[in-house]
């Protein structure tokens, strides 16, 4: 009769562990051989590049920064701030670096809006642009017209409520500027973004100061929604949202009946990504 040893279990254990590792090892070694004889020439790369919407709004409208272009393609148009992502770094941090660079804008909230890769976009070459945007208090921006190649924009849109569409832009004076690439296009979903966010979101938090009236918030809200709102609907609505509370202060130094002041909810900052 062949007699057979009892292996014990804890030694299985032991055995499977190391034949894992040894496969685990064969499986490191195959993928570095792979990546060391891996050719990336063999498949056409397109460029990648972030364009930001910088937003605003003010007593004249829904405003943008633009930078005026003074090199081909498109020379003398207007574009959105943007720039070519390095190759060892992040999205957000080159969105990040656009602004601080160009702009001279740090440390505020950026979100991606969308990719744009029509093959056609930038006569160039094959350029996918990711867009982002940011909401800035005006009082951020007010040095940025001091240059002649930077410029604060009024968006004119044709189209209501979250209809989409490109939107043109004009200067102080109402002229019409001409702009670059798809530019058109990103603005367009940026204004369709904001209008879509408006009842969830605390749209208003960046473009006004911490403690701001109802009345102030609601012209926010008329000058991105390109339309009036009833008063008292629109209170009711925002007290109903939970988004914002009462500070308990009143405005000063008013020519009118002081107005209550409110604040937003500090978990509605965290969420949406203020401070």
């Amino acid at each position: 009769m062949l007699c057979v040893s009892k292996v014990p279990a804890g030694d299985f254990e032991v055995l499977e562990v190391e034949v894992a590792k040894n496969a685990k090892r064969r499986q490191n070694a195959e993928e570095q051989a792979f990546l060391a004889a891996y050719d990336a020439s063999r498949f056409p790369h397109p460029s990648l590049s972030v364009d930001v919407a910088l937003v605003t709004a003010d007593e004249i409208g829904l405003r943008a920064v633009l930078i005026k272009r003074g090199e081909h393609p498109d020379r003398g148009k207007w574009s959105l701030p943007g720039g070519f992502v390095g190759i060892e770094e992040s999205l957000d941090d080159a969105a990040s670096r656009v602004l601080a660079t160009k702009v001279g804008v740090r440390g505020i909230f950026l979100e991606q809006l969308y990719t744009f890769g029509d093959p056609d976009r930038d006569p160039r070459t094959r350029v996918v642009t990711v867009a982002y945007y940011a909401l800035v208090d005006s009082g951020k921006l007010a040095a940025v017209g001091d240059h002649e190649s930077v410029t604060l924009a009024t968006l004119d849109v044709p189209w209501k409520g979250e209809t989409g569409g490109r939107v043109s832009v004009t200067d102080d004076s109402g002229k019409r500027l001409k702009l670059a690439f798809d530019h058109a296009d990103v603005m367009g979903l940026v204004v369709q973004r904001l209008r879509g966010k408006l009842d969830y979101a605390p749209i208003g938090f960046e473009l006004l100061p911490r403690k701001f009236t109802l009345r102030q918030l609601q012209e926010i809200h008329e000058t991105i929604l390109g339309r009036s709102l009833n008063k008292d609907s629109f209170r009711r609505r925002m007290l109903a949202t939970g988004l914002i509370t009462a500070s308990g202060e009143m405005e000063k130094n008013v020519g009118h009946r002081p107005a209550e002041l409110y604040r937003f909810k500090r978990s509605a900052r965290r969420k949406h990504g203020g401070k």
